[in-house]
């Protein structure tokens, strides 16, 4: 059994990571009666902790309090909350930058020597590259947050890709960040099916609608499926091709967000991106360096065609300079979603 100031600190680091425990639970993971239990709550309290006890079966949780009361973090998470920090700071939250370079300064203050070294040498060797993303609130980001982990449906204005504005309300289940982009994905209660926002297009609107039952998730694999929704379900075209190399070849061309891969065997794999302008399409995947075949959408098949046609005869030897055409050319200009 712990003793009692070794227990008080593993009963504080249990209501940290949860937020409410039942009494049984507690007892259970400490390795005591109950009333051992209630006997330490009733000490945690006595040093500033808001310990509350939840209503029906007996329980607790830990509430906010007047002061901020001292969190405690193991190795992982210290390192990890610091790394994070100095990603803030670097403006991938937009309002956050000079409170995060603050915080981060308490931290590494107190932060242990072994640790200190580790984030700096996660950071001294990490090199960011890649455009940067949508700027995102932080102050929606803790809401959106605070959402899925309470339960609360959220009620918000939507803008989509194409401007078109909207009201939504949906009951949130996860916060996802791309690399570039944050999206929520939740159950659209209006759609009555799961939906994917992404945040810096979601305005949202309070106080918060009613306490609800988490769903199934439509997907045990939700980095796959979030995946699927980001890289083709937004587009007027969704592609879908035969890779002639492995999956894990075909995944080192690309980030996660720009397509889906199933493998098919050792040596080959499907490939379901999307775009809206079929040459834009066609060029990117030919881009990837590695021999495809085309299956959807049908049109695309023609636009292939047509490209290898002409670059083809763009490397014709010898070939006497073709007079400019006068009809209207079918590249259509740079996307513009």
């Amino acid at each position: 059994m712990l003793e009692t100031s070794a227990r008080l600190l593993r009963l504080l680091s249990l209501l940290q990571t949860h937020r409410e425990w039942s009494g049984v639970e507690l007892a259970e993971r400490l390795g005591v009666t109950a009333r051992t239990v209630r006997r330490d709550v009733g000490r945690l309290r006595e040093l500033g902790y808001p310990v509350h006890a939840t209503a029906g079966a007996p329980g607790y949780r830990l509430g906010a309090g007047t002061d901020l009361p001292p969190l405690l973090l193991d190795d992982d998470e210290a390192v990890a909350i610091a790394v994070g920090l100095r990603t803030a700071a670097g403006g991938s939250v937009s309002g956050i930058e000079e409170t995060s370079v603050r915080a981060l300064a308490k931290l590494e203050r107190v932060l242990p020597s072994r640790l200190r070294h580790r984030v700096h040498a996660l950071q001294s060797m990490t090199v960011p590259m890649g455009r940067p993303g949508s700027a995102v609130d932080a102050a929606s980001l803790t809401a959106i947050a605070a959402a899925c982990r309470d339960h609360e449906t959220l009620r918000f204005g939507y803008r989509t890709h194409d401007r078109q504005e909207s009201v939504r309300a949906a009951e949130p289940y996860r916060l996802v960040h791309s690399g570039r982009h944050w999206y929520l994905l939740g159950w659209d209660t209006g759609r009555a099916d799961w939906r994917t926002y992404r945040v810096d297009r979601l305005s949202l609107r309070t106080p918060n609608g009613p306490r609800f039952v988490p769903r199934d998730p439509p997907d045990s694999d939700l980095a796959a499926y979030m995946s699927r929704s980001i890289s083709s379900a937004p587009y007027r075209y969704q592609g879908r091709f035969t890779m002639h190399a492995p999956a894990e070849v075909v995944a080192e061309h690309m980030p996660a967000t720009m397509g889906t891969i199933e493998p098919i065997d050792e040596r080959s794999c499907t490939l379901s991106t999307g775009a809206n302008d079929l040459d834009e399409l066609a060029v990117w995947v030919a881009l990837l360096d590695i021999d495809f075949e085309v299956h959807e959408p049908p049109e695309l098949v023609g636009r292939i065609r047509a490209l290898s046609t002409r670059l083809a005869g763009a490397t014709r030897a010898g070939a006497e300079p073709r007079r400019p055409s006068t009809s209207t050319p079918p590249w259509p200009g740079p996307s513009t979603c």
